[in-house]
C-alpha cells in the first residue's frame, strides 16, 4: 500500500470497508477515481492469485467444539489450531478469532493460534535448525485427550525432517480457565539448545473489506506487554464496551520478545496494509533472534535461551482470561495471581521529576535490578493505602531507555520498561532550539518559496530534508512537512524564547501567509513540486524515483482541497496569537488581533465547498476548540459566533452517527479527538462517551514506556517516515492527540483514574520523541530488529498539540496510592497538600478533589498548596520557568480558574486579594520575578 495516496482509501473502499463515512461529493479527484480502478483491478487479481492456491488448513474437514466457563471455542480439526474463541458474558458473544476471513487464510505461511516456531540446535553446533508449523502444514496426529485436556496432538508432520525437538501440543480446561500448552522434548540423544521459541497469536484485526459498523461490532486490536513472567497480551474490541481478552502465561512461558510475523502481503485480506497491520508472536526465548537479525539492537528484556537434556520434556503455554472491561484488566490480572504494577506519571519520567511503582503479587519482591546499572535508583515508600500493593520511588538520573528487572521470592520475574528524559522544561527548551536554529532553512534562492522556515529534518545526516518523492514531506505541509514548524509554533505557546518567537514571526509574514497559505485564505498541499520544467535551476537528485503518485506535479501540490492542512495553519496563528497577547515585548510584526484574525479566516475557509474531509474529526483541531474559548473571551462576537456555527453544524452531523471517526484512511485514530471536542462543546454527552470508549480501545495502560498511552498507529511511516513500512508505532501524534480527549473526560469525571494514566501517558509520550539534542522523530520503531526512532522528523507536530494542550500538573487522592501528582512532585500531604509543578509546561494545575482547573496564559506554576480542610489553594507563579535561562519572562501573570466537573460543596475559587482581571484572566502582578496568590 505504500503507493496509495491517504485520501485515496476510504473513497475507495467507501462504505464497504472500514472507511466510516464516504467521501463527500464535494470531493473527488483524478486520484481517487484511478485509484478505485486499481483496487477493482488488484481485487480481481487477488482472486485469481488466491484460486491457485491449495488450502492446507483443513477447514473442509470440519472442526472440534469445546466449551470452558468463559469460551466456546472451535479448533481446525486437522490442524486443531483455533477457529473461533467466543465469550460466554451473558451477550451475544463475541468472537475474537477472524473466523470469517478464514477461508483466505487457510493456505501455508498462514500463522494461527496453535501453532510454534523454533530455532534450536545441538549443543556444540552453531547452526540453527528452524521449525515453524505453518509453512508445511499437514494433518496433526491426534492424541487421545485425558483429564481436564480438551483436545491434544503430535505435531511431528509439521516439524521440519530431523527437527531435535518433538512437540506435542494440549489445549486445556485447569479449573476452567483455557490454556495453550506445548510440551516441548528433545528427541535426540545429546542436548538441545532451543534458541527462538514462538506462538503465533492471530486475533481479529482485518478490517479489509469491512463497513464501518462491522469493524467497530466484529474486530479487535492487541498490544503486549512485554514483562517476561509478568507479561501479557491484551486484545481490545473495537468498541471499547465489550470484555477485553487476556492472555497471559502458563507455567513457565515468559513474555520475552515480542516478533511480527511476516506472510504475503499480496492477499485478499491485504496482510500488512493500513487495513490489516499483520500478525504477531509472544516469543518465550530470543536469543537465536538476538544473534542474528537483531544484532545491534538492544532488545526490551534480556535474550535467553533453554538447554533440554536428551528426553527432557518443557511445558510452555498461555492462558486465556476474560476482563470484565478494559478498566479491570489490572484487577484481573490479580485476582488470577498475575504480577501487577502501575507506574505513576507513568513509565516516561524527567530527571527532574520522582516517579512512583507500585507492585502488587502474591509473593513479595526479592531483589530489583536496573540496566543500564545506575540508570535510576528506587526506595521503598508508604504510600499505598492497603496491603495488595507496595510503593517505590523512582528517581531518574540517565537520559533514555532502561528497565527494571524484579524478581519474587518465588521466581516469578518481571520487567518494567522506563524512559528518562530531561528535565521536562528543558526536553522542550531543547526543541525550541533545534527546531529554530539546525531544522531553520533560510535560502531566498529556493524556488519553492520554502524560505524562510523550520523544515522537515533528516537526523541520520543531520541535514534539511529538501527532497523527497512525498512531495508533502519537504513541501511545508500535510503532517509530515507542516510537522516541524507547527511544534516550533506550539513551543512558543508554551514556552516562549525571544529569539524563536522572532524566527516564527518571519516564518508566518514571508512563508506562511502567501506561500503555503494563499490570500484567500487557502491553504496548499505542498508547495514542492517534482516538474523539472518549471523550476530548470534547481537540480532534483537522481537517485530518487519520481515516478510514483506522491510526487506531485505543481497543480497537485498546489491543489488547496485538504482540511487537515488548514488546521495546522491554525494552529500556528493561534500559537503567536497567545505570544502577542500574553507577552507583547516578543512579538514586532503583527499584532495579537491580526495573528485572531488570521486564525479565523484559515478556519472559515477550511469550511468551503471546494474543501473536502471538513466534516471528519481533524488532527489537532482541539486547538480550534481553545481558539473559540479566546475569541469569546476576547469580545470578539461575531468572528465566535462564525467559528461556533461552522462546528455546530458538524458536531450535529456526528451526533447522528454511531461511528463518526471518519477520516482519510479506512480505519483511523485521528477523528476522535476532534469530534470528542465538539460533542462535549455542544453537550452531546452520548458520542463524546462514543469517542472515549473508542479510544481506550486502542490506547492501553500497560508497565512499557512505548506502549503505555500509546495510540494505535501503523502505517503512517509510509507517508513521513524515512524507515517506510507498516508497523505498530510507538507514540506517533496519535499518543498525543487522543489522550486530550481521555484528560478532558477525567477532568469532568475526577474520580476515573483510568482516564487519567492513559492520557497522561499519551500527551507524555511526546517528550520521549525528543533526543537530547532536541531533534524530535515522528514516531519509534518497534519492530524487533529494528527499536529505534525513525530518522526524519515527519509529522511530530501534531503529537506536541497534544502534549501543549493537555501537559500539567494533575493532583489526586488515589483509593490505592494515596496523594499523589502527576505532572510534579509531593513534597507533603499534612497538614496541607504540597506539590512541586515539575511538568514541561508549567501552565496547568488540576486538583481532583475540587473538580477545578487553573490554567495560566502567561507565567509558570512553581509550586502548589491545597488545604483539605478549608479547600484553600496557593499558587506560587514565577515569571519564567525554573532552570530554562531562555524562556521569556511575562509580565505578568495570567490566571484562568474553571469548574470543570461538579463537586458537592465546591465553588469556583477565587483570589483572595483584589486582583484586575482582563479576558477572563486574573492578572497577578510579579515581584522578583515571582507571586504567590492564594484562592478561596
Amino acid at each position: 500500500m505504500s503507493f496509495i495516496h491517504k485520501g485515496d482509501l476510504r473513497s475507495i473502499f467507501g462504505e464497504s470497508s472500514a472507511g466510516l463515512r464516504v467521501v463527500p461529493p464535494r470531493y473527488l479527484d483524478i486520484h481517487l477515481i484511478a485509484m478505485q480502478i486499481y483496487w477493482w483491478l488488484l481485487a480481481a487479481l487477488h482472486l485469481v492469485s488466491v484460486s491457485g492456491q491449495t488450502p492446507t488448513l483443513g477447514l473442509s474437514d470440519g472442526f472440534i467444539s469445546l466449551s470452558t466457563s468463559q469460551f466456546t471455542l472451535q479448533l481446525v480439526k486437522d490442524s486443531q489450531t483455533l477457529y473461533s474463541l467466543t465469550t460466554k458474558n451473558g451477550s451475544s458473544g463475541f468472537n475474537f478469532i477472524p473466523t470469517d476471513q478464514m477461508t483466505a487464510r487457510q493456505y501455508n505461511g498462514n500463522y494461527h493460534i496453535g501453532d510454534i516456531t523454533f530455532r534450536a540446535r545441538q549443543v556444540g553446533s552453531t547452526a540453527w535448525i528452524l521449525g515453524d508449523t505453518s509453512t508445511a502444514r499437514r494433518t496433526v496426529t491426534v492424541v487421545s485427550p485425558s483429564g481436564s485436556t480438551l483436545a491434544a496432538a503430535d505435531l511431528t508432520p509439521t516439524l521440519p525432517s530431523g527437527s531435535p525437538l518433538g512437540i506435542t501440543r494440549r489445549w486445556v480446561s485447569n479449573n476452567g480457565t483455557l490454556q495453550l500448552l506445548f510440551d516441548v522434548k528433545n528427541i535426540k540423544n545429546v542436548s538441545v539448545e532451543i534458541g527462538a521459541l514462538g506462538a503465533p497469536l492471530e486475533f481479529n484485526n482485518i478490517f479489509t473489506g469491512r463497513t464501518a459498523t462491522d469493524t467497530n461490532d466484529l474486530c479487535s486490536l492487541f498490544d503486549p506487554y512485554i514483562g517476561q513472567d509478568a507479561g501479557y497480551v491484551q486484545v481490545t474490541p473495537l468498541l471499547g464496551t465489550l470484555p477485553p481478552l487476556l492472555v497471559v502465561p502458563a507455567s513457565k512461558s515468559p513474555l520475552e520478545g515480542w516478533r511480527f510475523l511476516p506472510e504475503d502481503t499480496d492477499t485478499a485480506t491485504a496482510y500488512q496494509s493500513q487495513t490489516f497491520e499483520g500478525l504477531y508472536e509472544w516469543q518465550f526465548h530470543t536469543l537465536a533472534y538476538a544473534q542474528n537479525e537483531w544484532a545491534g539492537v538492544t532488545p526490551w528484556n534480556a535474550p535467553s535461551s533453554f538447554t533440554l537434556a536428551p528426553g527432557q520434556t518443557r511445558t510452555y503455554g498461555l492462558q486465556f482470561l476474560l476482563s470484565p472491561s478494559i478498566r479491570d484488566i489490572e484487577s484481573t490480572l490479580q485476582a488470577s495471581q498475575h504480577p501487577v504494577a502501575v507506574g505513576l506519571p507513568g513509565y516516561i519520567v524527567p530527571m527532574d521529576q520522582t516517579a512512583k511503582l507500585f507492585l502488587s503479587y502474591k509473593s513479595a519482591p526479592q531483589s530489583m535490578t536496573v540496566s543500564p546499572a545506575g540508570a535510576f535508583s528506587f526506595a521503598a515508600n508508604s504510600d499505598s493505602k492497603n496491603s495488595a500493593w507496595v510503593g517505590y520511588s523512582v528517581t531518574p538520573h540517565t537520559w533514555g531507555r532502561s528497565r527494571l528487572t524484579i524478581t519474587y521470592a518465588d521466581g516469578t520475574v518481571q520487567t518494567v520498561h522506563y524512559y528518562v528524559t530531561k528535565a521536562a522544561t528543558n526536553v522542550i527548551s531543547d526543541l525550541g532550539n533545534f527546531l529554530t536554529t539546525s531544522q531553520w532553512f533560510d535560502n531566498s534562492s529556493d524556488p519553492f518559496h520554502r524560505s524562510p522556515s523550520v523544515i522537515s529534518y533528516d537526523r541520520e545526516v543531520n541535514a534539511f530534508v529538501r527532497d523527497d518523492p512525498r512531495a508533502w514531506i519537504p513541501g511545508l505541509s500535510d503532517e509530515a512537512g507542516a510537522g516541524s514548524w507547527l511544534a516550533a509554533s506550539m513551543k512558543q505557546y508554551g514556552q516562549p524564547a525571544a529569539a524563536e518567537v522572532t524566527k516564527m514571526e518571519q516564518f508566518i509574514n514571508l512563508t506562511l501567509w502567501g506561500s503555503i497559505q494563499n490570500n484567500d485564505g487557502s491553504v496548499k498541499k505542498s508547495v514542492y513540486f517534482y516538474q523539472p520544467a518549471l523550476v530548470p535551476t534547481y537540480s532534483y537528485p537522481t537517485t530518487i524515483d519520481w515516478g510514483n503518485w506522491w510526487s506531485w506535479n505543481q497543480a497537485d501540490s498546489y491543489d488547496t482541497s485538504r482540511a487537515y492542512d488548514y488546521v495546522h495553519v491554525t494552529a500556528a496563528y493561534w500559537s503567536l496569537y497567545r505570544v502577542a497577547r500574553n507577552y507583547p515585548a516578543l512579538t514586532k510584526l503583527h499584532t495579537w488581533q491580526w495573528y485572531i484574525n488570521q486564525a479565523v479566516l484559515t478556519v472559515n475557509r477550511m469550511s468551503k465547498s471546494d474543501v473536502g474531509y471538513f466534516d471528519d474529526g481533524l488532527m489537532d483541531e482541539t486547538v480550534i476548540r481553545v481558539l473559540l474559548d479566546d475569541l469569546k473571551r476576547e469580545g470578539l462576537t461575531a468572528n465566535a459566533t462564525l467559528v461556533e456555527a461552522l462546528m455546530k453544524t458538524r458536531a450535529s452531523l456526528w451526533a447522528t452517527e454511531r461511528f463518526p471517526f471518519g477520516s482519510e484512511m479506512a480505519w483511523d485514530s485521528t477523528g476522535q479527538e476532534g469530534v470528542y471536542a465538539w460533542a462535549k462543546y455542544f453537550n452531546d454527552t452520548t458520542t463524546a462517551l462514543n469517542v472515549v470508549n473508542s479510544i481506550i480501545a486502542y490506547q492501553p495502560a500497560v508497565p512499557h514506556w512505548g506502549y503505555n498511552g500509546n495510540a494505535r498507529r501503523y502505517w503512517d511511516n509510509e507517508y513521513g517516515g524515512k524507515l517506510m513500512r507498516i508497523e505498530r508505532q510507538i507514540h506517533h501524534y496519535g499518543s498525543g492527540l487522543n489522550a486530550l480527549p481521555l484528560l478532558s473526560q477525567f477532568q469532568s469525571n475526577p474520580t476515573d483514574y483510568y482516564l487519567l494514566r492513559v492520557g497522561f501517558a499519551g500527551v507524555s509520550g511526546a517528550m520521549s520523541n525528543i533526543d537530547q539534542g532536541g531533534f524530535a522523530s515522528a514516531s519509534f520503531h518497534s519492530f524487533a530488529d529494528t527499536l529505534k526512532w525513525d530518522g526524519y522528523s515527519g509529522d511530530y507536530g501534531p503529537n506536541f498539540v497534544g502534549h501543549s494542550l493537555g501537559m500539567g500538573t494533575f493532583i489526586i487522592d488515589h483509593p490505592d496510592f494515596g496523594w499523589q501528582a502527576l505532572g510534579g512532585n509531593v513534597v507533603s500531604t499534612s497538614p496541607t497538600v504540597k506539590v512541586q509543578s515539575r511538568d514541561t509546561l508549567r501552565r496547568r494545575v488540576f486538583i481532583a478533589q475540587l473538580g477545578m482547573l487553573f490554567a495560566l496564559d502567561a507565567g509558570a506554576f512553581s509550586a502548589v498548596e491545597y488545604n483539605v480542610n478549608t479547600r484553600e489553594v496557593t499558587l506560587t507563579v514565577t515569571a519564567a520557568p525554573e532552570g530554562v535561562a531562555e524562556a521569556a519572562a511575562a509580565p505578568n501573570g495570567r490566571l484562568v480558574v474553571t469548574q470543570t466537573a461538579a463537586i458537592a460543596g465546591v465553588q469556583l475559587l477565587k483570589p483572595t486579594r483584589s486582583l484586575a482581571q482582563d479576558a477572563g484572566a486574573w492578572v497577578i502582578p510579579f515581584q522578583s520575578g515571582t507571586a504567590t496568590v492564594t484562592l478561596a
